[in-house]
């Protein structure tokens, strides 16, 4: 190489193409403005929408990547128990929940959905009371609770109970916006 250009060389590498002021991060960059980087995501939200898409594995990655930033809260313990629900982990769904639950006893989801892994579990006189505690939480406000709630309390009056419906004899998953994430399909 001649020396005209090494000098060329080092001033490209000095300019705007290695440092963090040139065209990487700048806003006329290979990078959208504004996007600094993966640190930027809520994986909680991000694990919403992919549950809500019934993408469970890349949910249980997001939410367990939320855990890791946001630490071991009732957000991320309830989400991370939805999503092994789904998985059909029910025995760690369980005890998510539960730790959930002991987190914070006023969160109506974590209630409802471990009334959810409790009826997949066959334990539904446990599962009823858990819906009755999210209802009440919830003072009555979300009708996916109450349906769970009604829904559970026919089935331990009557074992054998179906309403003829087949899509309103599942149960609801939650999360804190009371919005619906999915309805649980029979294991």
């Amino acid at each position: 190489m001649t020396a005209c250009r090494i000098v060329l060389l080092i001033a490209l590498l000095l300019g705007a193409g290695c440092s963090d002021s040139g065209l990487a991060r700048s806003a006329g960059g290979v990078y959208a403005p504004g996007v600094s980087g993966e640190s930027d995501i809520d994986g909680l939200i991000v694990g919403h929408r992919l549950m809500a898409a019934g993408e469970y594995q890349l949910a249980l990655d997001a939410y367990t990547r939320a855990a890791g930033q946001q630490g071991l809260n009732v957000d991320t313990l309830s989400a991370l128990g939805s999503v092994n629900l789904r998985l059909g982990r029910l025995n760690q769904a369980e005890a998510l929940l539960r730790r959930a639950v002991a987190e914070n006893a006023e969160f109506a989801p974590a209630w409802n959905n471990l009334g959810v892994v409790l009826m997949e579990l066959g334990k539904t006189g446990e599962a009823a009371e858990s819906f009755r505690r999210a209802y009440a939480t919830d003072n009555g406000n979300s009708d996916q609770i109450r349906d769970n709630l009604r829904l559970a309390l026919a089935k331990l009056e009557d074992p054998f109970y179906t309403s003829g419906q087949e899509e309103e004899d599942n149960f609801q998953l939650v999360r804190r916006s009371g919005d619906i994430v999915d309805t649980t399909e029979p294991l």
